[in-house]
């Protein structure tokens, strides 16, 4: 019985054209629960009430199934980070608002990684579609192509370029500042969820989060 309900699944799920979504959704179910190592193809199939010969007609295998559960990470995070962006007030002028932008973009990539440690661990794992090598050409340093999996990087892009725009942030201090904003704001979020500083009590990993961004916008914006 069970058997025949998993297969009238697949069909629906197949002819309505639906069924790629579902199995993305129930992988992403699992990479919150557990991150990356959770999301296995014949896991994702059994949720979303296929057979993985079913699931097999949407992804050639793990690592596709992955890439496309990464993708989605990818775009919540994005999503988390534009949420604190648009909440900024705009008092004081454009070259404070901007400032005031950058730190909030920080705050969302870090407050994700809190909220949705599973999520973000899976946002950067390593996975690629099928038929993909290992380098992908992009070295995180020099700007992305434009992929859903880079918009985070990109919304990190925009509002550098708006500081400058604005002449809150010095132009010669504009080269490599992704470079120095992501990797703080990585770096500490990985010491939050996965290091020593996840012992931390709110208060105090509260006021590291601030204290960390604040040091990076000043750097960024002091003359030269």
């Amino acid at each position: 019985m069970e058997n025949n309900r998993a297969n009238q699944g697949a069909k629906t799920g197949y002819h309505h054209g639906d069924l790629r979504n579902a199995l993305i959704t129930a992988g992403v179910d699992l990479a919150t629960d557990g991150g990356p190592a959770r999301v296995v193809l014949r896991e994702v199939a059994r949720r979303a009430g296929v057979s993985a010969t079913a699931a097999y007609r949407h992804f050639a295998g793990q690592g596709d199934l992955l890439f496309a559960v990464k993708i989605q990470a990818q775009q919540m995070l994005a999503d988390a980070m534009e949420r604190v962006a648009v909440a900024v007030p705009g008092a004081g002028g454009p070259g404070a608002t901007a400032e005031r932008r950058l730190a909030a973009i920080g705050r969302g990539y870090v407050g994700f990684a809190l909220e949705q440690p599973g999520l973000f661990r899976t946002a950067f794992s390593h996975s690629l579609p099928a038929g993909e090598g290992e380098d992908t050409g992009w070295s995180g340093v020099t700007p992305p192509a434009d992929s859903p999996q880079y918009r985070s990087y990109n919304l990190l892009t925009e509002a550098l370029d708006e500081l400058v725009a604005t002449g809150r942030m010095p132009a010669p201090n504009r080269p490599g500042a992704e470079a120095a904003a992501w990797s703080t704001a990585h770096g500490l979020a990985m010491l939050l969820i996965d290091g020593p500083m996840n012992r931390l009590p709110d208060a105090d990993r509260d006021a590291v989060i601030e204290r960390a961004i604040d040091t990076v916008v000043a750097g960024l914006l002091a003359p030269r």
